[in-house]
């Protein structure tokens, strides 16, 4: 029962949901930076290259062969450096919105650091201090 007492205080503390809520954002962002690459971005860097898709790019290390006894077909094998292309790409963008992103939450704190903050008030007298200004007090009466 101890074990589950430390579990339940170790899946619940703040810092195990803000990661969890993390990851699900991250993974939801990961998907849109996706789809902006492959639907936004990349069909116009085609088009500019001549129609050409990187996924399509490979180097035929050795044709597929199609078995005349069986009729079964033996897979080519290919280097698709064209994934590769586009998988860096994709990187690339993410690694870059990422940097944006921090680098605007960055200037936004600094922002808030460098707003002028209200004068603290003046500490309150020590006992000493109070003695004194009663004594001057009396003095000068």
């Amino acid at each position: 029962m101890k074990i589950l007492k430390e579990f339940k205080e170790f899946a619940v503390k703040g810092n195990m949901i803000d990661l969890a809520v993390g990851i699900i954002i991250g993974a939801a962002f990961g998907k849109i930076i996706a789809s902006l690459v492959s639907d936004i971005l990349m069909p116009p860097i085609g088009l500019l290259l001549g129609g050409l898709n990187f996924t399509d790019m490979q180097y035929i290390m050795k044709e597929a062969v199609i078995d005349p006894v069986t009729g079964k077909e033996t897979a080519a094998v290919a280097l698709k450096y064209g994934s590769f292309i586009q998988t860096l790409v994709d990187f690339l963008i993410i690694a870059f919105s990422v940097f944006m992103i921090l680098k605007g939450i960055i200037n936004m704190k600094k922002k808030e650091v460098e707003a002028p903050a209200a004068p603290p008030a003046p500490p309150a007298p020590t006992k000493d201090q109070e003695l004194l200004t009663e004594i001057r007090d009396l003095l000068k009466k």
